[in-house]
């Protein structure tokens, strides 16, 4: 099967509207058509002036040909104007599906997907292509069909008058094309490509160091950090003059057989005015005013296909996105017994990784207990986590919930069954109020109140200026970490889930948040099934049991009185935890 052309598939987006697109492409061919008919009748009037000169007055039809131009002028910009507001529409039409297309796959992927992912990367490809599409089909796609429908109008007025002038008319379009196609060829064919990756890097490159002047500045790396930025920098501008050194011939032929046409007339005309001299003058005229048009149109081709190779490009980076597969939804979806999660012989591997993230693992959280995940980092505390809201699936083995493989729940069911706390918290521009109430909409202010102050929010809610209705981000304040993650776990209480993972969410917490937060956690896990993840010891303590995980295997597992007197590596572990809080600054610090 033939693969359809990026125009073709972006044209499919417009949907309705695609017909709007189609007659805006007619409505600007028309018009290219009769913007080339005022030079037609200026050839008359020259030749009509001519015909009787020195006596132009008595020259037939002259105003008639004159409002004949301006009425050609006229309809030229009344239709190109309407293919415009036709194109326009459905521009933005297209790029509204295209931002919804994309929006709307990435909601069906899983949420592993986005832990690789920046969120400015995703809004770029998304947003910003959609962009250009929208340029593409608003104002390149209508200039780009005059630019095709110009030269075909355009062949047959060459030939009309005089063939002669005509041919060295076309004899330097045709070598103006050839040099412009020698500049979009051979070794520089994939530039555009080339081009646009060096531009994201760069801007990368420009985010990260603006992020990092703080750091840069207290530790005087200025020049150190500079360097990658400065390299990006010079890998565009290498990219960039390589370039221009190459198409510096073809360009200079180009420009020459562009503004060239108007030398060759001069001589032709001259050459051929021993017959009718003053028909001669008047074709002269007229191809002397139609080639610099004829060059101005080969420059709308170049410029439209440019936009071209910008749609194709900002397709391709679509394509990366809805390339992902969702994971597949169970067929018959089986709903659980009870809130027991179990790890049954789990194997895990992250795409692309040469080892495996789990090896193997087996646990079970009973229904109603608390159960540690501690260990080294990187051993897969945070991976196995992950598992039980069916971020990604396993490669081999099962996680269930009360007896049901995740894979065999509707994925809106599973969500009501999990409540997740990311040691990243992510709170909206929006009020605290619309933050904690996005866990369960139907929330009455009643509810949500009652979850802030279970959440140990009171304390941020008073010396806030609008309590619970205070905008978050930009338009607001800004919390702490520990402010954050307190209303991050009053939204993990509205919704009241029964099975609750934390993952590492006391990691960006100061001692006074940390002793919140733990209050805070009685409130959550009280009753339900608890996964904990932690790097402090301290807070899984008191957990039912604490799986110790290194190198993506269980090596130990038990209570921490238990683990403690194994002296193991959780020994080892709790005995680093203590040495760390006794640390102190000078000469009482523990060596």
């Amino acid at each position: 099967m033939k693969k359809q052309s990026n125009l073709t598939r972006l044209l499919a987006y417009a949907g309705g509207y695609k017909r709007l697109t189609v007659l805006g492409c007619v409505l600007s061919g028309v018009a290219a058509i009769l913007g080339l008919m005022p030079y037609v009748c200026v050839w008359m009037v020259a030749r009509n002036a001519l015909a009787v000169y020195p006596d132009v007055t008595a020259a037939p039809e002259l105003a008639y040909w004159g409002w004949m131009a301006v009425l050609f002028a006229v309809g030229n910009i009344a239709l190109y104007f309407a293919a415009l507001m036709c194109t326009h529409i459905a521009a933005f039409r297209t790029a509204r599906n295209i931002r919804y297309a994309g929006v709307a796959h990435l909601m069906k992927l899983p949420l592993g997907f986005f832990t690789g992912k920046q969120s400015g990367q995703l809004r770029k490809i998304i947003d910003d292509n959609a962009a250009l599409t929208e340029d593409l089909l608003a104002h390149k796609l209508p200039d780009l069909t005059a630019a095709v429908v110009t030269p075909a109008a355009a062949l047959v007025l060459l030939f009309v008058f005089d063939w002669r002038m005509g041919a060295l008319c076309l004899l330097t379009m045709v070598l103006a094309i050839l040099c412009m196609m020698s500049m979009m060829g051979g070794k520089n064919a994939g530039f555009f490509h080339r081009y646009q990756r060096e531009i994201e890097k760069m801007s990368g490159e420009a985010v990260e160091y603006v992020r990092g002047i703080p750091v840069v500045k207290v530790f005087q790396q200025t020049v150190y950090s500079f360097k990658a930025f400065y390299q990006a920098i010079q890998s565009y501008s290498d990219l960039a003059s390589q370039y221009a050194m190459s198409c510096r011939n073809g360009q200079t032929a180009f420009l020459t057989c562009i503004n060239g046409g108007f030398a060759l007339l001069i001589p032709a005309a001259l050459l051929l005015a021993g017959g009718d001299g003053w028909a001669v003058l008047a074709d002269f005229i007229f191809y002397a005013l139609f080639a610099p048009a004829c060059g101005g149109m080969i420059n709308r081709i170049m410029y439209a296909s440019e936009s071209v190779m910008e749609a194709n490009e900002s397709m391709m980076k679509l394509d990366e996105i809805l390339s992902q597969q969702p994971l597949p939804e169970a067929v018959r979806s089986q709903k659980p017994r009870d809130h027991t999660v179990v790890f049954d012989q789990v194997t895990f591997r992250y795409p692309g990784a040469e080892r495996p993230a789990l090896d193997h693992v087996s646990f079970t959280v009973p229904e109603g207990s608390v159960v540690g995940l501690v260990g080294p980092s990187g051993g897969g505390k945070s991976t196995a986590a992950a598992l039980i809201p069916r971020f990604w699936d396993v490669e081999s083995g099962s996680v269930k919930i009360g007896g049901v493989d995740v894979r065999n729940m509707d994925s809106r069911e599973l969500m009501r069954q999990v409540a997740f706390v990311f040691q990243d918290t992510r709170l909206f521009k929006v009020s605290i109020l619309e933050n904690i109430r996005m866990a369960r909409p139907s929330a009455t202010l009643e509810e949500i109140l009652a979850a802030a102050r279970a959440a140990q929010c009171g304390d941020i809610l008073e010396k806030l200026p609008q309590g619970i209705d205070t905008v978050v981000g930009a338009q607001g304040v800004y919390l702490s970490g520990g402010e954050a993650q307190r209303i991050a776990l009053a939204r993990a209480i509205l919704k009241d889930a029964p099975i609750v993972v934390l993952d590492e969410a006391t990691a960006f917490a100061d001692p006074e948040n940390e002793a919140l937060i733990q209050k805070a956690f009685w409130e959550l896990t009280r009753g339900k099934t608890v996964l904990m993840i932690a790097h402090r010891l301290s807070t899984v303590r008191d957990a039912d049991n604490i799986l110790v995980v290194e190198k993506g295997s269980i090596r130990e597992q038990g209570t921490h009185d238990q683990l403690e007197a194994q002296d193991g590596l959780y020994a080892k572990m709790w005995q680093d935890y203590r040495q760390a809080a006794a640390w102190k600054v000078g000469k009482e610090a523990v060596i």
